[in-house]
């Protein structure tokens, strides 16, 4: 037997390897799992250079693998954001708004970038322009609502030089009001285009800014358990020029993720040029065990895309999306290039799905690994055409941030299957899951594992019923297992099995014996990756590496840190104001029937 480099003992610890489920301890070298076991088994495999770090009978579990989250495109603008991920109460975000304000200089802007919602806060609302603009009288602020809205006060319409005669991009709206000025809402109509393009406008972080953002958001992931990242792209992201930030680090050894990236359709009516350029560059697999290429997608073209606006009608898809999409899937499938896409709806993935069978038949795509994104409204039928073609579904928890604008829309009883994940498990599906973090959701896996097994959204609607709703251990494997399917990796990774990777989390309570609320309030006390410690607190905050402090030097972050695990785990569900159908005013009620 090979001496262990680690060992972690007297723990209670969440293998997922059916032959010893749970152990107490766990010897690691070379990065991988070497031996399981009890402590006594494992400890008298130790020589004198092996360290041995005691759990103190805590639960450890697999190293948690976001299938979906945007974390190269959050990396560089980490330090730049205001987070209001979590954060209980509006009083306590608008403080926050009003203190970066004064101390962010001109001409950078606060924002606040996705993650959060109304029904989070107490209050049970919104924030008003005027509390906005008093916070921030002359600090542009940016404040975007999940991708159906933003929120600019007056110094930011000035920066942007809007006024009466702004006109309406494609897709979106500037609200003005009775004398034509914008009132600093922007609409997405039904597109998240006029977002996208908005916040564009602000000014970046340097480059070696940028490093250290990166570098501190991935141990934001850590802090949590997370050790392995499937980046979805993201508009404007840019390939290669966008991602040199994170080679940058991966080549100086500070990358404390595994990152497999997809590649991201960048304007609208060049993805076919994009993609064949693209293919002569690179190829699934290429990089490092840390960062390599995973395929294509989330955006393969733009006519596909139908954008999660619960808020707007569902959109229908132009017709020149059959052709467009065709073209890239032939030569995906040509070139055995894996991979995924956008789609919310079952009407948009049935049109898909008749793209994929038509090249199916000539170029079979069944061994690919290609899989949909979302899926909130599949079809049964849809997912026997799916299961049929050899692929598989990424979930993430969208509904627990816009599930009271879905009852709305479509009803109470519609929303008890969407997306109807304990029929995909029925099925043999292959299914990942993750959060779609950073804007439209947050990155906080645990709210994702507490909605897989609670079925409610963080405003406590209660979505699903208890049978499809699932457990704990199923959850904790679709954030592990599962998710390793879409990176193809399930062969070395998602299980604390002998020859796997030694990634591991260590939490700060029992994920298996906590009250179901409580779920949201577990983080990582320590967060192995390949055998390395790369995120420690408490007694193991000396086994992680130091970081450099937070660049610039008036960064949110310094101040507030990212997801806000202080608050209450589920605010009391409220009958208050919820933006409107249009997104021009607030109404009473949120129709979700409670």
């Amino acid at each position: 037997m090979q001496t262990p480099d680690t060992i972690l003992f007297n723990g209670k610890v969440t293998t997922q390897d059916p032959t010893k489920p749970e152990v107490s301890s766990v010897g690691i070298s070379g990065g991988k799992v070497i031996a399981i076991g009890t402590d006594d088994e494992i400890l008298k495999l130790t020589n004198s250079s092996t360290r041995k770090i005691d759990l103190e009978n805590r639960r450890a579990v697999p190293g948690l693998n976001d299938s979906h989250l945007h974390v190269i495109r959050a990396g560089l603008f980490s330090n730049l954001e205001l987070r209001w991920d979590g954060v209980p109460t509006i009083a306590q975000a608008l403080r926050q708004l009003k203190e970066q304000a004064q101390r962010t200089p001109p001409p950078q802007w606060v924002r606040v970038i996705g993650g959060w919602n109304e029904f989070q806060f107490a209050e049970g609302r919104m924030p008003t322009f005027k509390e906005i603009n008093d916070a921030a009288p002359d600090t542009p602020v940016f404040i975007l609502h999940l991708y159906d809205s933003a929120m600019l006060n007056k110094a930011a319409i000035r920066a942007l030089g809007m006024d009466e005669n702004t006109p309406n991009p494609p897709g979106g709206l500037v609200v003005k009001d009775s004398r034509g000025k914008p009132t600093g809402m922007l609409i997405a109509e039904p597109n998240a285009l006029i977002l996208y393009s908005t916040i564009a406008n602000a000014p970046k972080l340097s480059t070696e800014d940028q490093l250290n953002s990166s570098r501190h958001f991935m141990r934001e992931l850590n802090r949590f358990g997370v050790t392995s990242v499937s980046d979805a792209g993201g508009g404007g992201q840019n390939y290669p020029d966008d991602y040199s930030v994170v080679q940058q680090l991966e080549k100086n050894g500070h990358l404390t993720l595994r990152i497999a990236y997809s590649l991201f359709a960048q304007k609208p009516g060049e993805e076919l040029n994009d993609y064949t350029r693209w293919l002569g560059l690179t190829h699934p697999g290429d990089g490092t065990e840390l960062l390599r290429v995973n395929g294509a997608g989330e955006n393969l073209v733009w006519s596909a895309a139908d954008f999660e606006n619960f808020l707007q009608p569902r959109p229908d898809l132009r017709p020149v999306m059959e052709s467009e999409l065709e073209a890239i899937i032939l030569k995906l499938a040509e070139a055995k290039w894996p991979w995924r896409i956008h789609a919310t709806y079952n009407e948009t993935i049935e049109r898909f799905l008749k793209i994929f069978e038509r090249v199916h038949r000539e170029h079979p795509i069944d061994n690919l690994g290609w899989f949909i994104d979302h899926a909130e409204t599949v079809s049964t039928k849809s997912l026997e055409r799916i299961q049929k073609l050899g692929g598989g579904v990424a979930i993430q928890h969208r509904m627990a941030y816009q599930g009271e604008y879905f009852i709305r829309r479509y009803g109470i009883e519609e929303v008890k299957r969407h997306p109807p994940i304990r029929e995909m498990l029925k099925m043999g599906l292959p299914v990942g899951a993750g959060t779609d973090g950073t804007r439209v959701a947050s990155y906080h896996p645990w709210t994702c594992l507490w909605w897989l097994v609670t079925g409610q959204t963080v405003g406590g609607t209660k979505l699903h019923g208890v049978e499809d709703c699932l457990t704990r251990e199923e959850a904790l494997r679709l954030y592990t297992q599962g998710s390793a399917w879409f990176s193809g990796e399930s062969d070395h990774k998602g299980t604390l099995s002998v020859g796997q990777l030694a990634d591991v989390a260590v939490l700060s309570d029992d994920y298996f014996a906590v009250e179901a609320d409580d779920i949201r309030n577990i983080e990582s006390v320590l967060t192995v990756l390949g055998g390395k410690v790369v995120y420690g607190t408490g007694k193991y905050a000396k086994l992680a590496p130091e970081l450099p402090p937070v660049s610039p030097d008036w960064s949110p972050v310094t101040h507030y840190g990212g997801y806000d695990n202080s608050g209450p785990a589920v605010p009391m569900h409220t009958h208050t104001p919820i933006m409107s159908a249009d997104g021009r005013a607030w109404e009473t009620g949120c129709g979700c029937g409670v």
